[in-house]
């Protein structure tokens, strides 16, 4: 049988790690202040008190005759503890430094008794509160029975105080840290999940009952779109095996018994579309996962230009640096300029050549790369702009009769997201169609990666 857990809600929870707080804090700051009080010279040297038993003294050496004095001084030491001695010119005493602890008490001896009172924490090595006083022109030294406890100098009570409010300041960020680490812990594993890892997992015994009961939630969550994207790869892999084995054999079967030769080319070509057309489904849901790593831009442009051969339907001329690299996933951003160039042959045709002439150009801004691919077409009505990556999306209702499937911009926008990258798309101020794709330099990438490392050496 397990045992049921407390359910404390998150105001419960809030309320009592600020009452601890709370409690903590005004501890401490009574302790501090208990030791500054105890610290201080001497609330038990009142200086109302030995200021009477200077006067005191005083008076019985003025009214006892020299003879008698001997007694008196051993009296004095017997009876009240209280050491008596003559002042010679010899003697050494250490006074109280500017700012000891001592400072006010001589200050108010002084007021009381006189400018010519002496206040020694030491006479002739010998440690004690020392007051020095002249009877009848004869000088004497006065040592208290205790000695002054040892006091905090002004900076050493502003120490403790100030030691006091850090510590109060670190328990109040650890304890605002504990309090928002379930949301933390929530925001990155959100964030995992964003990226398709769908094995993250939240804690689901907390003790806080709305984080338990979000972080099951969210687990199952989990469960389930993990699920789904195990189905969706064992569907694409069907589908795509189920409908491309007809085609082959209804390519196979055209070949062999249509004799019109035209009729033939255009059952080839239609064949080629379908197989064309399930190739964009298959990217458009292929799964979220992608391996970045640095990737020469120039090179993989001039790879996937290449396999547009006509010159009749489209050139294109990149004006990349052939050492400039970005992070990425190649196949995917092969992908994504395969994806605009075709997108570029059939809609981005001049009007008086027929040819779509493309031009790719790079800037650098930041940790960024900004790779522009530009046509020089029609372009496109700018109220459809924020809809040509949209899925099925076409852009005017000449390309309603076009043979695409109407994914070509959604799988580009798709895979840079699933790099970490941006498209924009705009019409060109002269005429055409621009995309900008948003991508991080790999050297800056590598720098930025190694400060952290290093860092976390350090």
């Amino acid at each position: 049988m397990t045992q049921k857990k407390v359910a404390l809600s998150l105001f419960w929870r809030t309320f009592f790690l600020l009452l601890l707080l709370l409690a903590g804090g005004v501890l401490a700051w009574v302790l501090t202040l208990r030791a500054v009080e105890q610290a201080l010279p001497e609330q038990r040297h009142d200086a109302r008190h030995l200021a009477s038993m200077v006067r005191l003294t005083g008076e019985a050496l003025h009214l006892s005759d020299r003879g008698n004095r001997p007694v008196l001084i051993k009296s004095l030491s017997a009876r009240e503890g209280l050491v008596l001695l003559p002042r010679a010119v010899t003697d050494v005493w250490t006074s109280p430094q500017q700012g000891d602890a001592l400072g006010p008490l001589a200050a108010d001896l002084r007021r009381q008794l006189g400018p010519e009172l002496l206040v020694a924490t030491s006479v002739n090595g010998m440690p004690g509160l020392w007051l020095g006083f002249l009877v009848d022109r004869e000088a004497w030294w006065l040592q208290t029975a205790t000695a002054p406890a040892p006091g905090l100098a002004e900076d050493q009570q502003l120490l403790w105080l100030g030691g006091a409010a850090l510590v109060t300041l670190g328990v109040l960020v650890l304890l605002a840290r504990y309090i928002n680490r379930p949301l933390r812990d929530l925001s990155f594993a959100a964030s995992r999940i964003r990226g398709g890892e769908y094995e993250s997992r939240l804690d689901e015994t907390t003790i806080t009952s709305e984080i338990r009961e979000v972080n099951k939630g969210f687990n199952r969550m989990a469960r389930e779109l993990a699920k789904v994207e195990e189905d969706r790869a064992v569907m694409l892999a069907g589908i795509s095996h189920d409908l491309r084995t007809p085609l082959a054999r209804l390519r196979l079967e055209a070949e062999m018994s249509v004799i019109d030769e035209e009729a033939r080319a255009n059952m080839a070509s239609d064949i080629d579309q379908l197989d064309a057309i399930i190739d964009k489904f298959m990217d458009y849901a292929r799964p979220g996962e992608s391996h970045l790593r640095p990737v020469l831009l120039s090179k993989l442009i001039d790879k996937e230009a290449a396999s547009f051969r006509d010159p009749s339907e489209i050139r294109i001329t990149s004006r990349v640096a052939i050492d400039l690299e970005v992070l990425a996933d190649e196949v995917e951003l092969g992908r994504v300029f395969a994806n605009l160039f075709e997108n570029a042959r059939r809609y981005g045709r001049t009007i008086d050549t027929g040819i779509a002439m493309v031009t790719v150009s790079y800037v650098r801004t930041g940790g960024w790369v900004i790779c522009t691919v530009r046509d020089h077409g029609p372009g496109v009505a700018p109220e459809k702009l924020s809809q040509l990556t949209t899925p099925f999306f076409r852009g005017d209702a000449a390309r309603t009769a076009a043979t695409g499937a109407g994914l070509g911009l959604a799988i580009v926008d798709k895979a840079m997201q699933r790099m970490g990258g941006q498209v924009e798309i705009a019409n060109a101020p002269e005429g055409g169609l621009v995309v900008h794709l948003r991508l991080r330099h790999a050297r800056q990438a590598r720098n930025v990666d190694t400060t952290r490392s290093t860092s976390s050496r350090h």
